[in-house]
């Protein structure tokens, strides 16, 4: 099952540079910040979810949020959207989902007599892909080549997603045997996983208080446009990563690698690279230090990382490297 939820501005075309200057680091922090405040009007208790999430938006990743149901995940990937003024929708999976239901399909025109593309709902700006281990492995690789390569193809013919485009996927971690494990493949093309946990009682009760009347979400205003968040990527892009913190990010990678199974793969390097970029601008930086790359180490590399049974967990195995490898 599928919609969609258009705002007043359209999916930016990837080939349109007009929008493309880079902001000052000033300014992209403010834009971030002001999307984190602005989902906090909805979202209460969860400030550092909201600001890895805004990290990985910054970072050109994607990301998936792993919890048990009814603490706020597709509510959260929603005050995101909102928030922004771009192109939403959603993907619900489910075990009969198709995946051209994900990527769009070509169909007869009897007018032209020729097949025209009618694109997915993968055609989005933020795509909200929920509960996304109830779909079978097959229909899950549809978001596949749009996450790494930003293109889908269909009957051999490659079409481009808007730029940016941003996939948050949901996934319940209960009811394991109705759902179907994310390959590490696919994980491996999340930048983050996240966990939201249940708020605390004084959060709880202001959840309540939010929803008595209309829900906070009805009235969401957008506070910045496709054209300043891709600006705010292009910042994020040039911000400075000397060699000296390049080294402890491949550190901290080997240091997975001969001790898993399966270790960060260098495309996880990239992606805390990415993130600590992206939480240098949040914190008014032009360079990063190792301490955004300490902040989201936890974030990027554990769901990459498959450790023996009876051995350590993966978050255990990374919070010992962010220990015993040394920091620059």
């Amino acid at each position: 099952m599928t919609d969609a939820n258009s705002t007043s501005e359209a999916a930016a075309s990837p080939d349109d540079e007009t929008d493309l200057d880079a902001l000052s680091v000033d300014e992209a922090g403010r834009i971030a910040r002001r999307v984190v405040e602005n989902t906090e009007e909805v979202i209460v208790g969860h400030h550092d979810a909201i600001e890895h999430l805004i990290c990985a938006l910054l970072g050109r990743g994607h990301v998936l949020l792993e919890d048990v149901p009814g603490v706020g995940k597709t509510m959260l990937a929603r005050s995101i959207a909102q928030s922004l003024e771009c192109q939403f929708k959603r993907v619900q999976f489910t075990p009969d989902l198709l995946p051209a239901d994900i990527t769009g399909t070509n169909v007869y025109n009897q007018e032209t007599r020729e097949f025209e593309f009618r694109p997915g709902p993968v055609f989005g700006n933020v795509v909200l892909g929920d509960e996304i281990n109830r779909a079978p492995p097959k229909t899950q690789a549809a978001l596949l080549e749009a996450m790494e390569e930003e293109t889908v193809t269909v009957d051999g013919t490659t079409h481009r997603v808007p730029d940016p485009f941003f996939v948050v996927a949901t996934q319940n971690s209960v009811e394991r045997d109705r759902t179907y494990e994310l390959p590490a493949a696919e994980l491996d093309r999340f930048q983050m996983k996240l966990e939201l946990g249940y708020p605390n009682a004084e959060e709880e009760s202001r959840v309540l208080a939010n929803v008595v009347g209309d829900h906070p979400i009805d009235t969401l205003e957008p506070v910045a446009t496709v054209a300043d968040l891709r600006a705010a990527r292009r910042t994020t892009a040039s911000v400075t990563v000397e060699e000296p913190v390049r080294d402890y990010v491949t550190a901290l990678a080997n240091y997975t690698r001969e001790r898993a199974q399966l270790g960060v793969s260098p495309r996880g390097s990239i992606s805390l690279l990415r993130a600590a970029q992206a939480r240098a601008v949040l914190d008014g930086r032009d360079f990063v230090l190792p301490d955004d790359v300490q902040a989201e180490a936890l974030t990027v590399l554990p769901h990459r990382v498959r450790t023996a049974a009876g051995a350590q967990s993966a978050r255990e195995l990374v919070d010992a490297a962010l220990t015993s490898v040394d920091v620059p």
